[in-house]
């Protein structure tokens, strides 16, 4: 029993001394950890590179709404029928191209023959009535007459005077011209149908007749619009209206007519109400149309110009994108370089201005920071 006890121990003397001898177990090395945002550029790669700073530039941002082609209202006309009538010729169609005076359908109404026929009497009473007065006057002075006959003789005139330019202005109401008014005293014949006529220059638009119709003073028979100058009226979202002023210059872009082809304008109106079903504030503007591109009712997109404000921009060039956001290399000489996140505004013709990140005066990768950000990553994954 104590032989096993002497036994055990030795053991466990032995178990202890070889502990001693090998040592405590060496501590684990520690890598070195390495800065993901930095790069060292390898030589060979510098080319592709360009180091510069960021600019104060005048910005001009152009703030986008969808628009669309209308006639000029102030370059428009509706003509109608002056009088109660039925069609007997048409002389137009739609596209064709009319000066003023030029006849655009012919009318027959019972209003009008009634309307000739009462300055033709108008007319017919005048002349007697001056020639009566022309006696008296005469008579008078032989002192065969009355001066109470002679007066009564006047009066006769200026009513008959009175009637014949109330019947000759109602005539001119129905749209019978100054000539037409001249051969109807000088040859007494009333004029079985008039023309209707075009009022001003323009192209027909619109036509809402046809031959046999019967119309009424009230119906629109033609439309005549001058398209030399049109309207291009846009819609302006209600977060950005408080930018847009009259007077404010536009670039018109119509997709039907091709990316390379553009118009200027101006904003003539800024609506004071808001379409409460689109939140948007109407635009209008005018654009000059001598080559006859813009057609009513094209779809197009209105770049507003805004007010050039002075901001410190980099090219599009030196931003990279990860994550959802901004980056730019920032240099620290030796071909050493730092990706820093920066905040920028929207791009304006190529440029992005910044918000936060950068200042003037920083050495920054300009052009290239692509490759750069490429080289990074690649370095990262070693």
């Amino acid at each position: 029993m104590k032989t096993n006890i002497l036994a055990t121990g030795f053991v466990m003397f032995l178990a202890l001394v070889i502990a001693g001898c090998k040592g405590e177990p060496p501590a684990p090395v520690k890598k070195e950890v390495q800065d993901v945002n930095s790069i060292t550029l390898r030589p060979e790669l510098t080319e592709r590179i360009i180091i510069g700073e960021p600019t104060m530039v005048s910005l001009a941002d152009k703030l986008q709404a969808p628009s669309r082609v209308e006639v000029d209202e102030e370059r428009l006309v509706r003509i109608g029928s002056f009088v109660t009538g039925r069609i007997t010729d048409l002389y137009v169609i739609l596209g064709d191209t009319v000066k003023i005076g030029d006849p655009l359908a012919r009318i027959t109404s019972p209003e009008l023959t009634q309307a000739q026929l009462a300055y033709l009497r108008a007319f017919s009473r005048t002349i007697v009535t001056e020639k009566a007065t022309e006696r008296a006057q005469h008579l008078l002075t032989a002192d065969v007459l009355p001066m109470a006959e002679v007066e009564r003789r006047v009066s006769e005139l200026e009513i008959a005077r009175a009637e014949f330019e109330t019947a000759r202005d109602h005539l001119r109401l129905l749209g019978v011209d100054s000539d037409t008014l001249k051969a109807l005293a000088k040859h007494g014949h009333v004029l079985p149908s008039m023309a209707i006529r075009a009022t001003r220059n323009g192209v027909v638009i619109g036509r809402n007749v046809v031959v046999g119709q019967v119309v009424q003073p009230s119906d629109q028979l033609f439309q005549l619009a001058d398209l030399s100058s049109v309207w291009v009226v846009g819609d302006v979202p209600e977060q950005i209206a408080r930018d847009v002023k009259v007077g404010q210059h536009v670039e018109i872009h119509v997709p039907a007519l091709g990316d390379e082809v553009s118009f200027d304008g101006l904003i003539i109106f800024v609506a004071d109400t808001l379409n409460p079903l689109t939140r948007t504030v109407m635009v209008r503007t005018m654009v000059e149309n001598s080559s006859r591109k813009l057609k009513p009712d094209m779809l197009a997109t209105m770049h507003i110009v805004d007010n050039p404000t002075k901001s410190l921009v980099v090219p599009i060039s030196a931003v990279v994108r990860e994550s959802n956001r901004d980056y730019i290399f920032l240099s620290q000489g030796n071909n050493q370089f730092l990706r820093i996140p920066v905040e920028l505004g929207p791009e304006v013709a190529d440029m992005r201005p910044i918000v936060k990140g950068v200042s003037l005066g920083q050495k920054i990768v300009v052009d290239g920071a692509f490759h750069l950000d490429n080289e990074r990553k690649l370095a990262e994954l070693e």
